[in-house]
């Protein structure tokens, strides 16, 4: 039987929800305990419309408009740890803009993360099948384990 790798670096993906709060907490366990280095990421998907005039589709965000709202962001982020604990770890803060997913495993094989942890909201029946399951899609397409975290009271469930 072959040893299990050792997990050096831990991506916590948010959208800055409820759900991804939750896991937070299990991501800063997993990288206090595991002495690994903890990668918070954002990713931006932007608004896209018709393009006026064109068969394509165009982005309705300036540059600056986007750059504006990564350097926010990355404040955001900067802001989700407890001081202390930061200045105790090794924490690296990244803002991708475009599809989740992608950019979720894109930053995860660029980084060489040996573990994506996850909120999920625990939807079921017809929300999830409109809205699918961000998380379900980085399990399935991610090439590293993923650690998905679901509320204590996940949407759709009694008390």
């Amino acid at each position: 039987m072959s040893a299990v790798p050792k997990i050096q670096r831990i991506l916590f993906a948010t959208d800055f929800s409820e759900p991804a709060e939750h896991a937070q907490q299990y991501a800063c366990e997993l990288a206090d305990k595991l002495q690994a280095e903890l990668h918070l990421l954002h990713v931006h998907v932007p608004v896209i419309v018709p393009a006026m005039g064109t068969p394509t589709f165009g982005y309705v965000e300036s540059p600056p408009i986007i750059a504006e709202l990564e350097q926010t962001t990355l404040r955001g982020l900067a802001g989700l740890l407890d001081s202390q604990w930061q200045a105790n770890h090794r924490v690296v803060t990244a803002v991708r803009v475009g599809m989740t997913v992608f950019e979720i495993i894109r930053y995860a094989d660029e980084n060489e993360i040996d573990l994506i942890v996850l909120g999920t909201v625990g939807r079921t029946g017809l929300s999830h099948l409109l809205l699918g399951s961000v998380a379900e899609n980085v399990v399935r397409k991610a090439h590293c384990p993923v650690f998905t975290v679901r509320p204590p009271n996940p949407e759709g469930t009694a008390g």
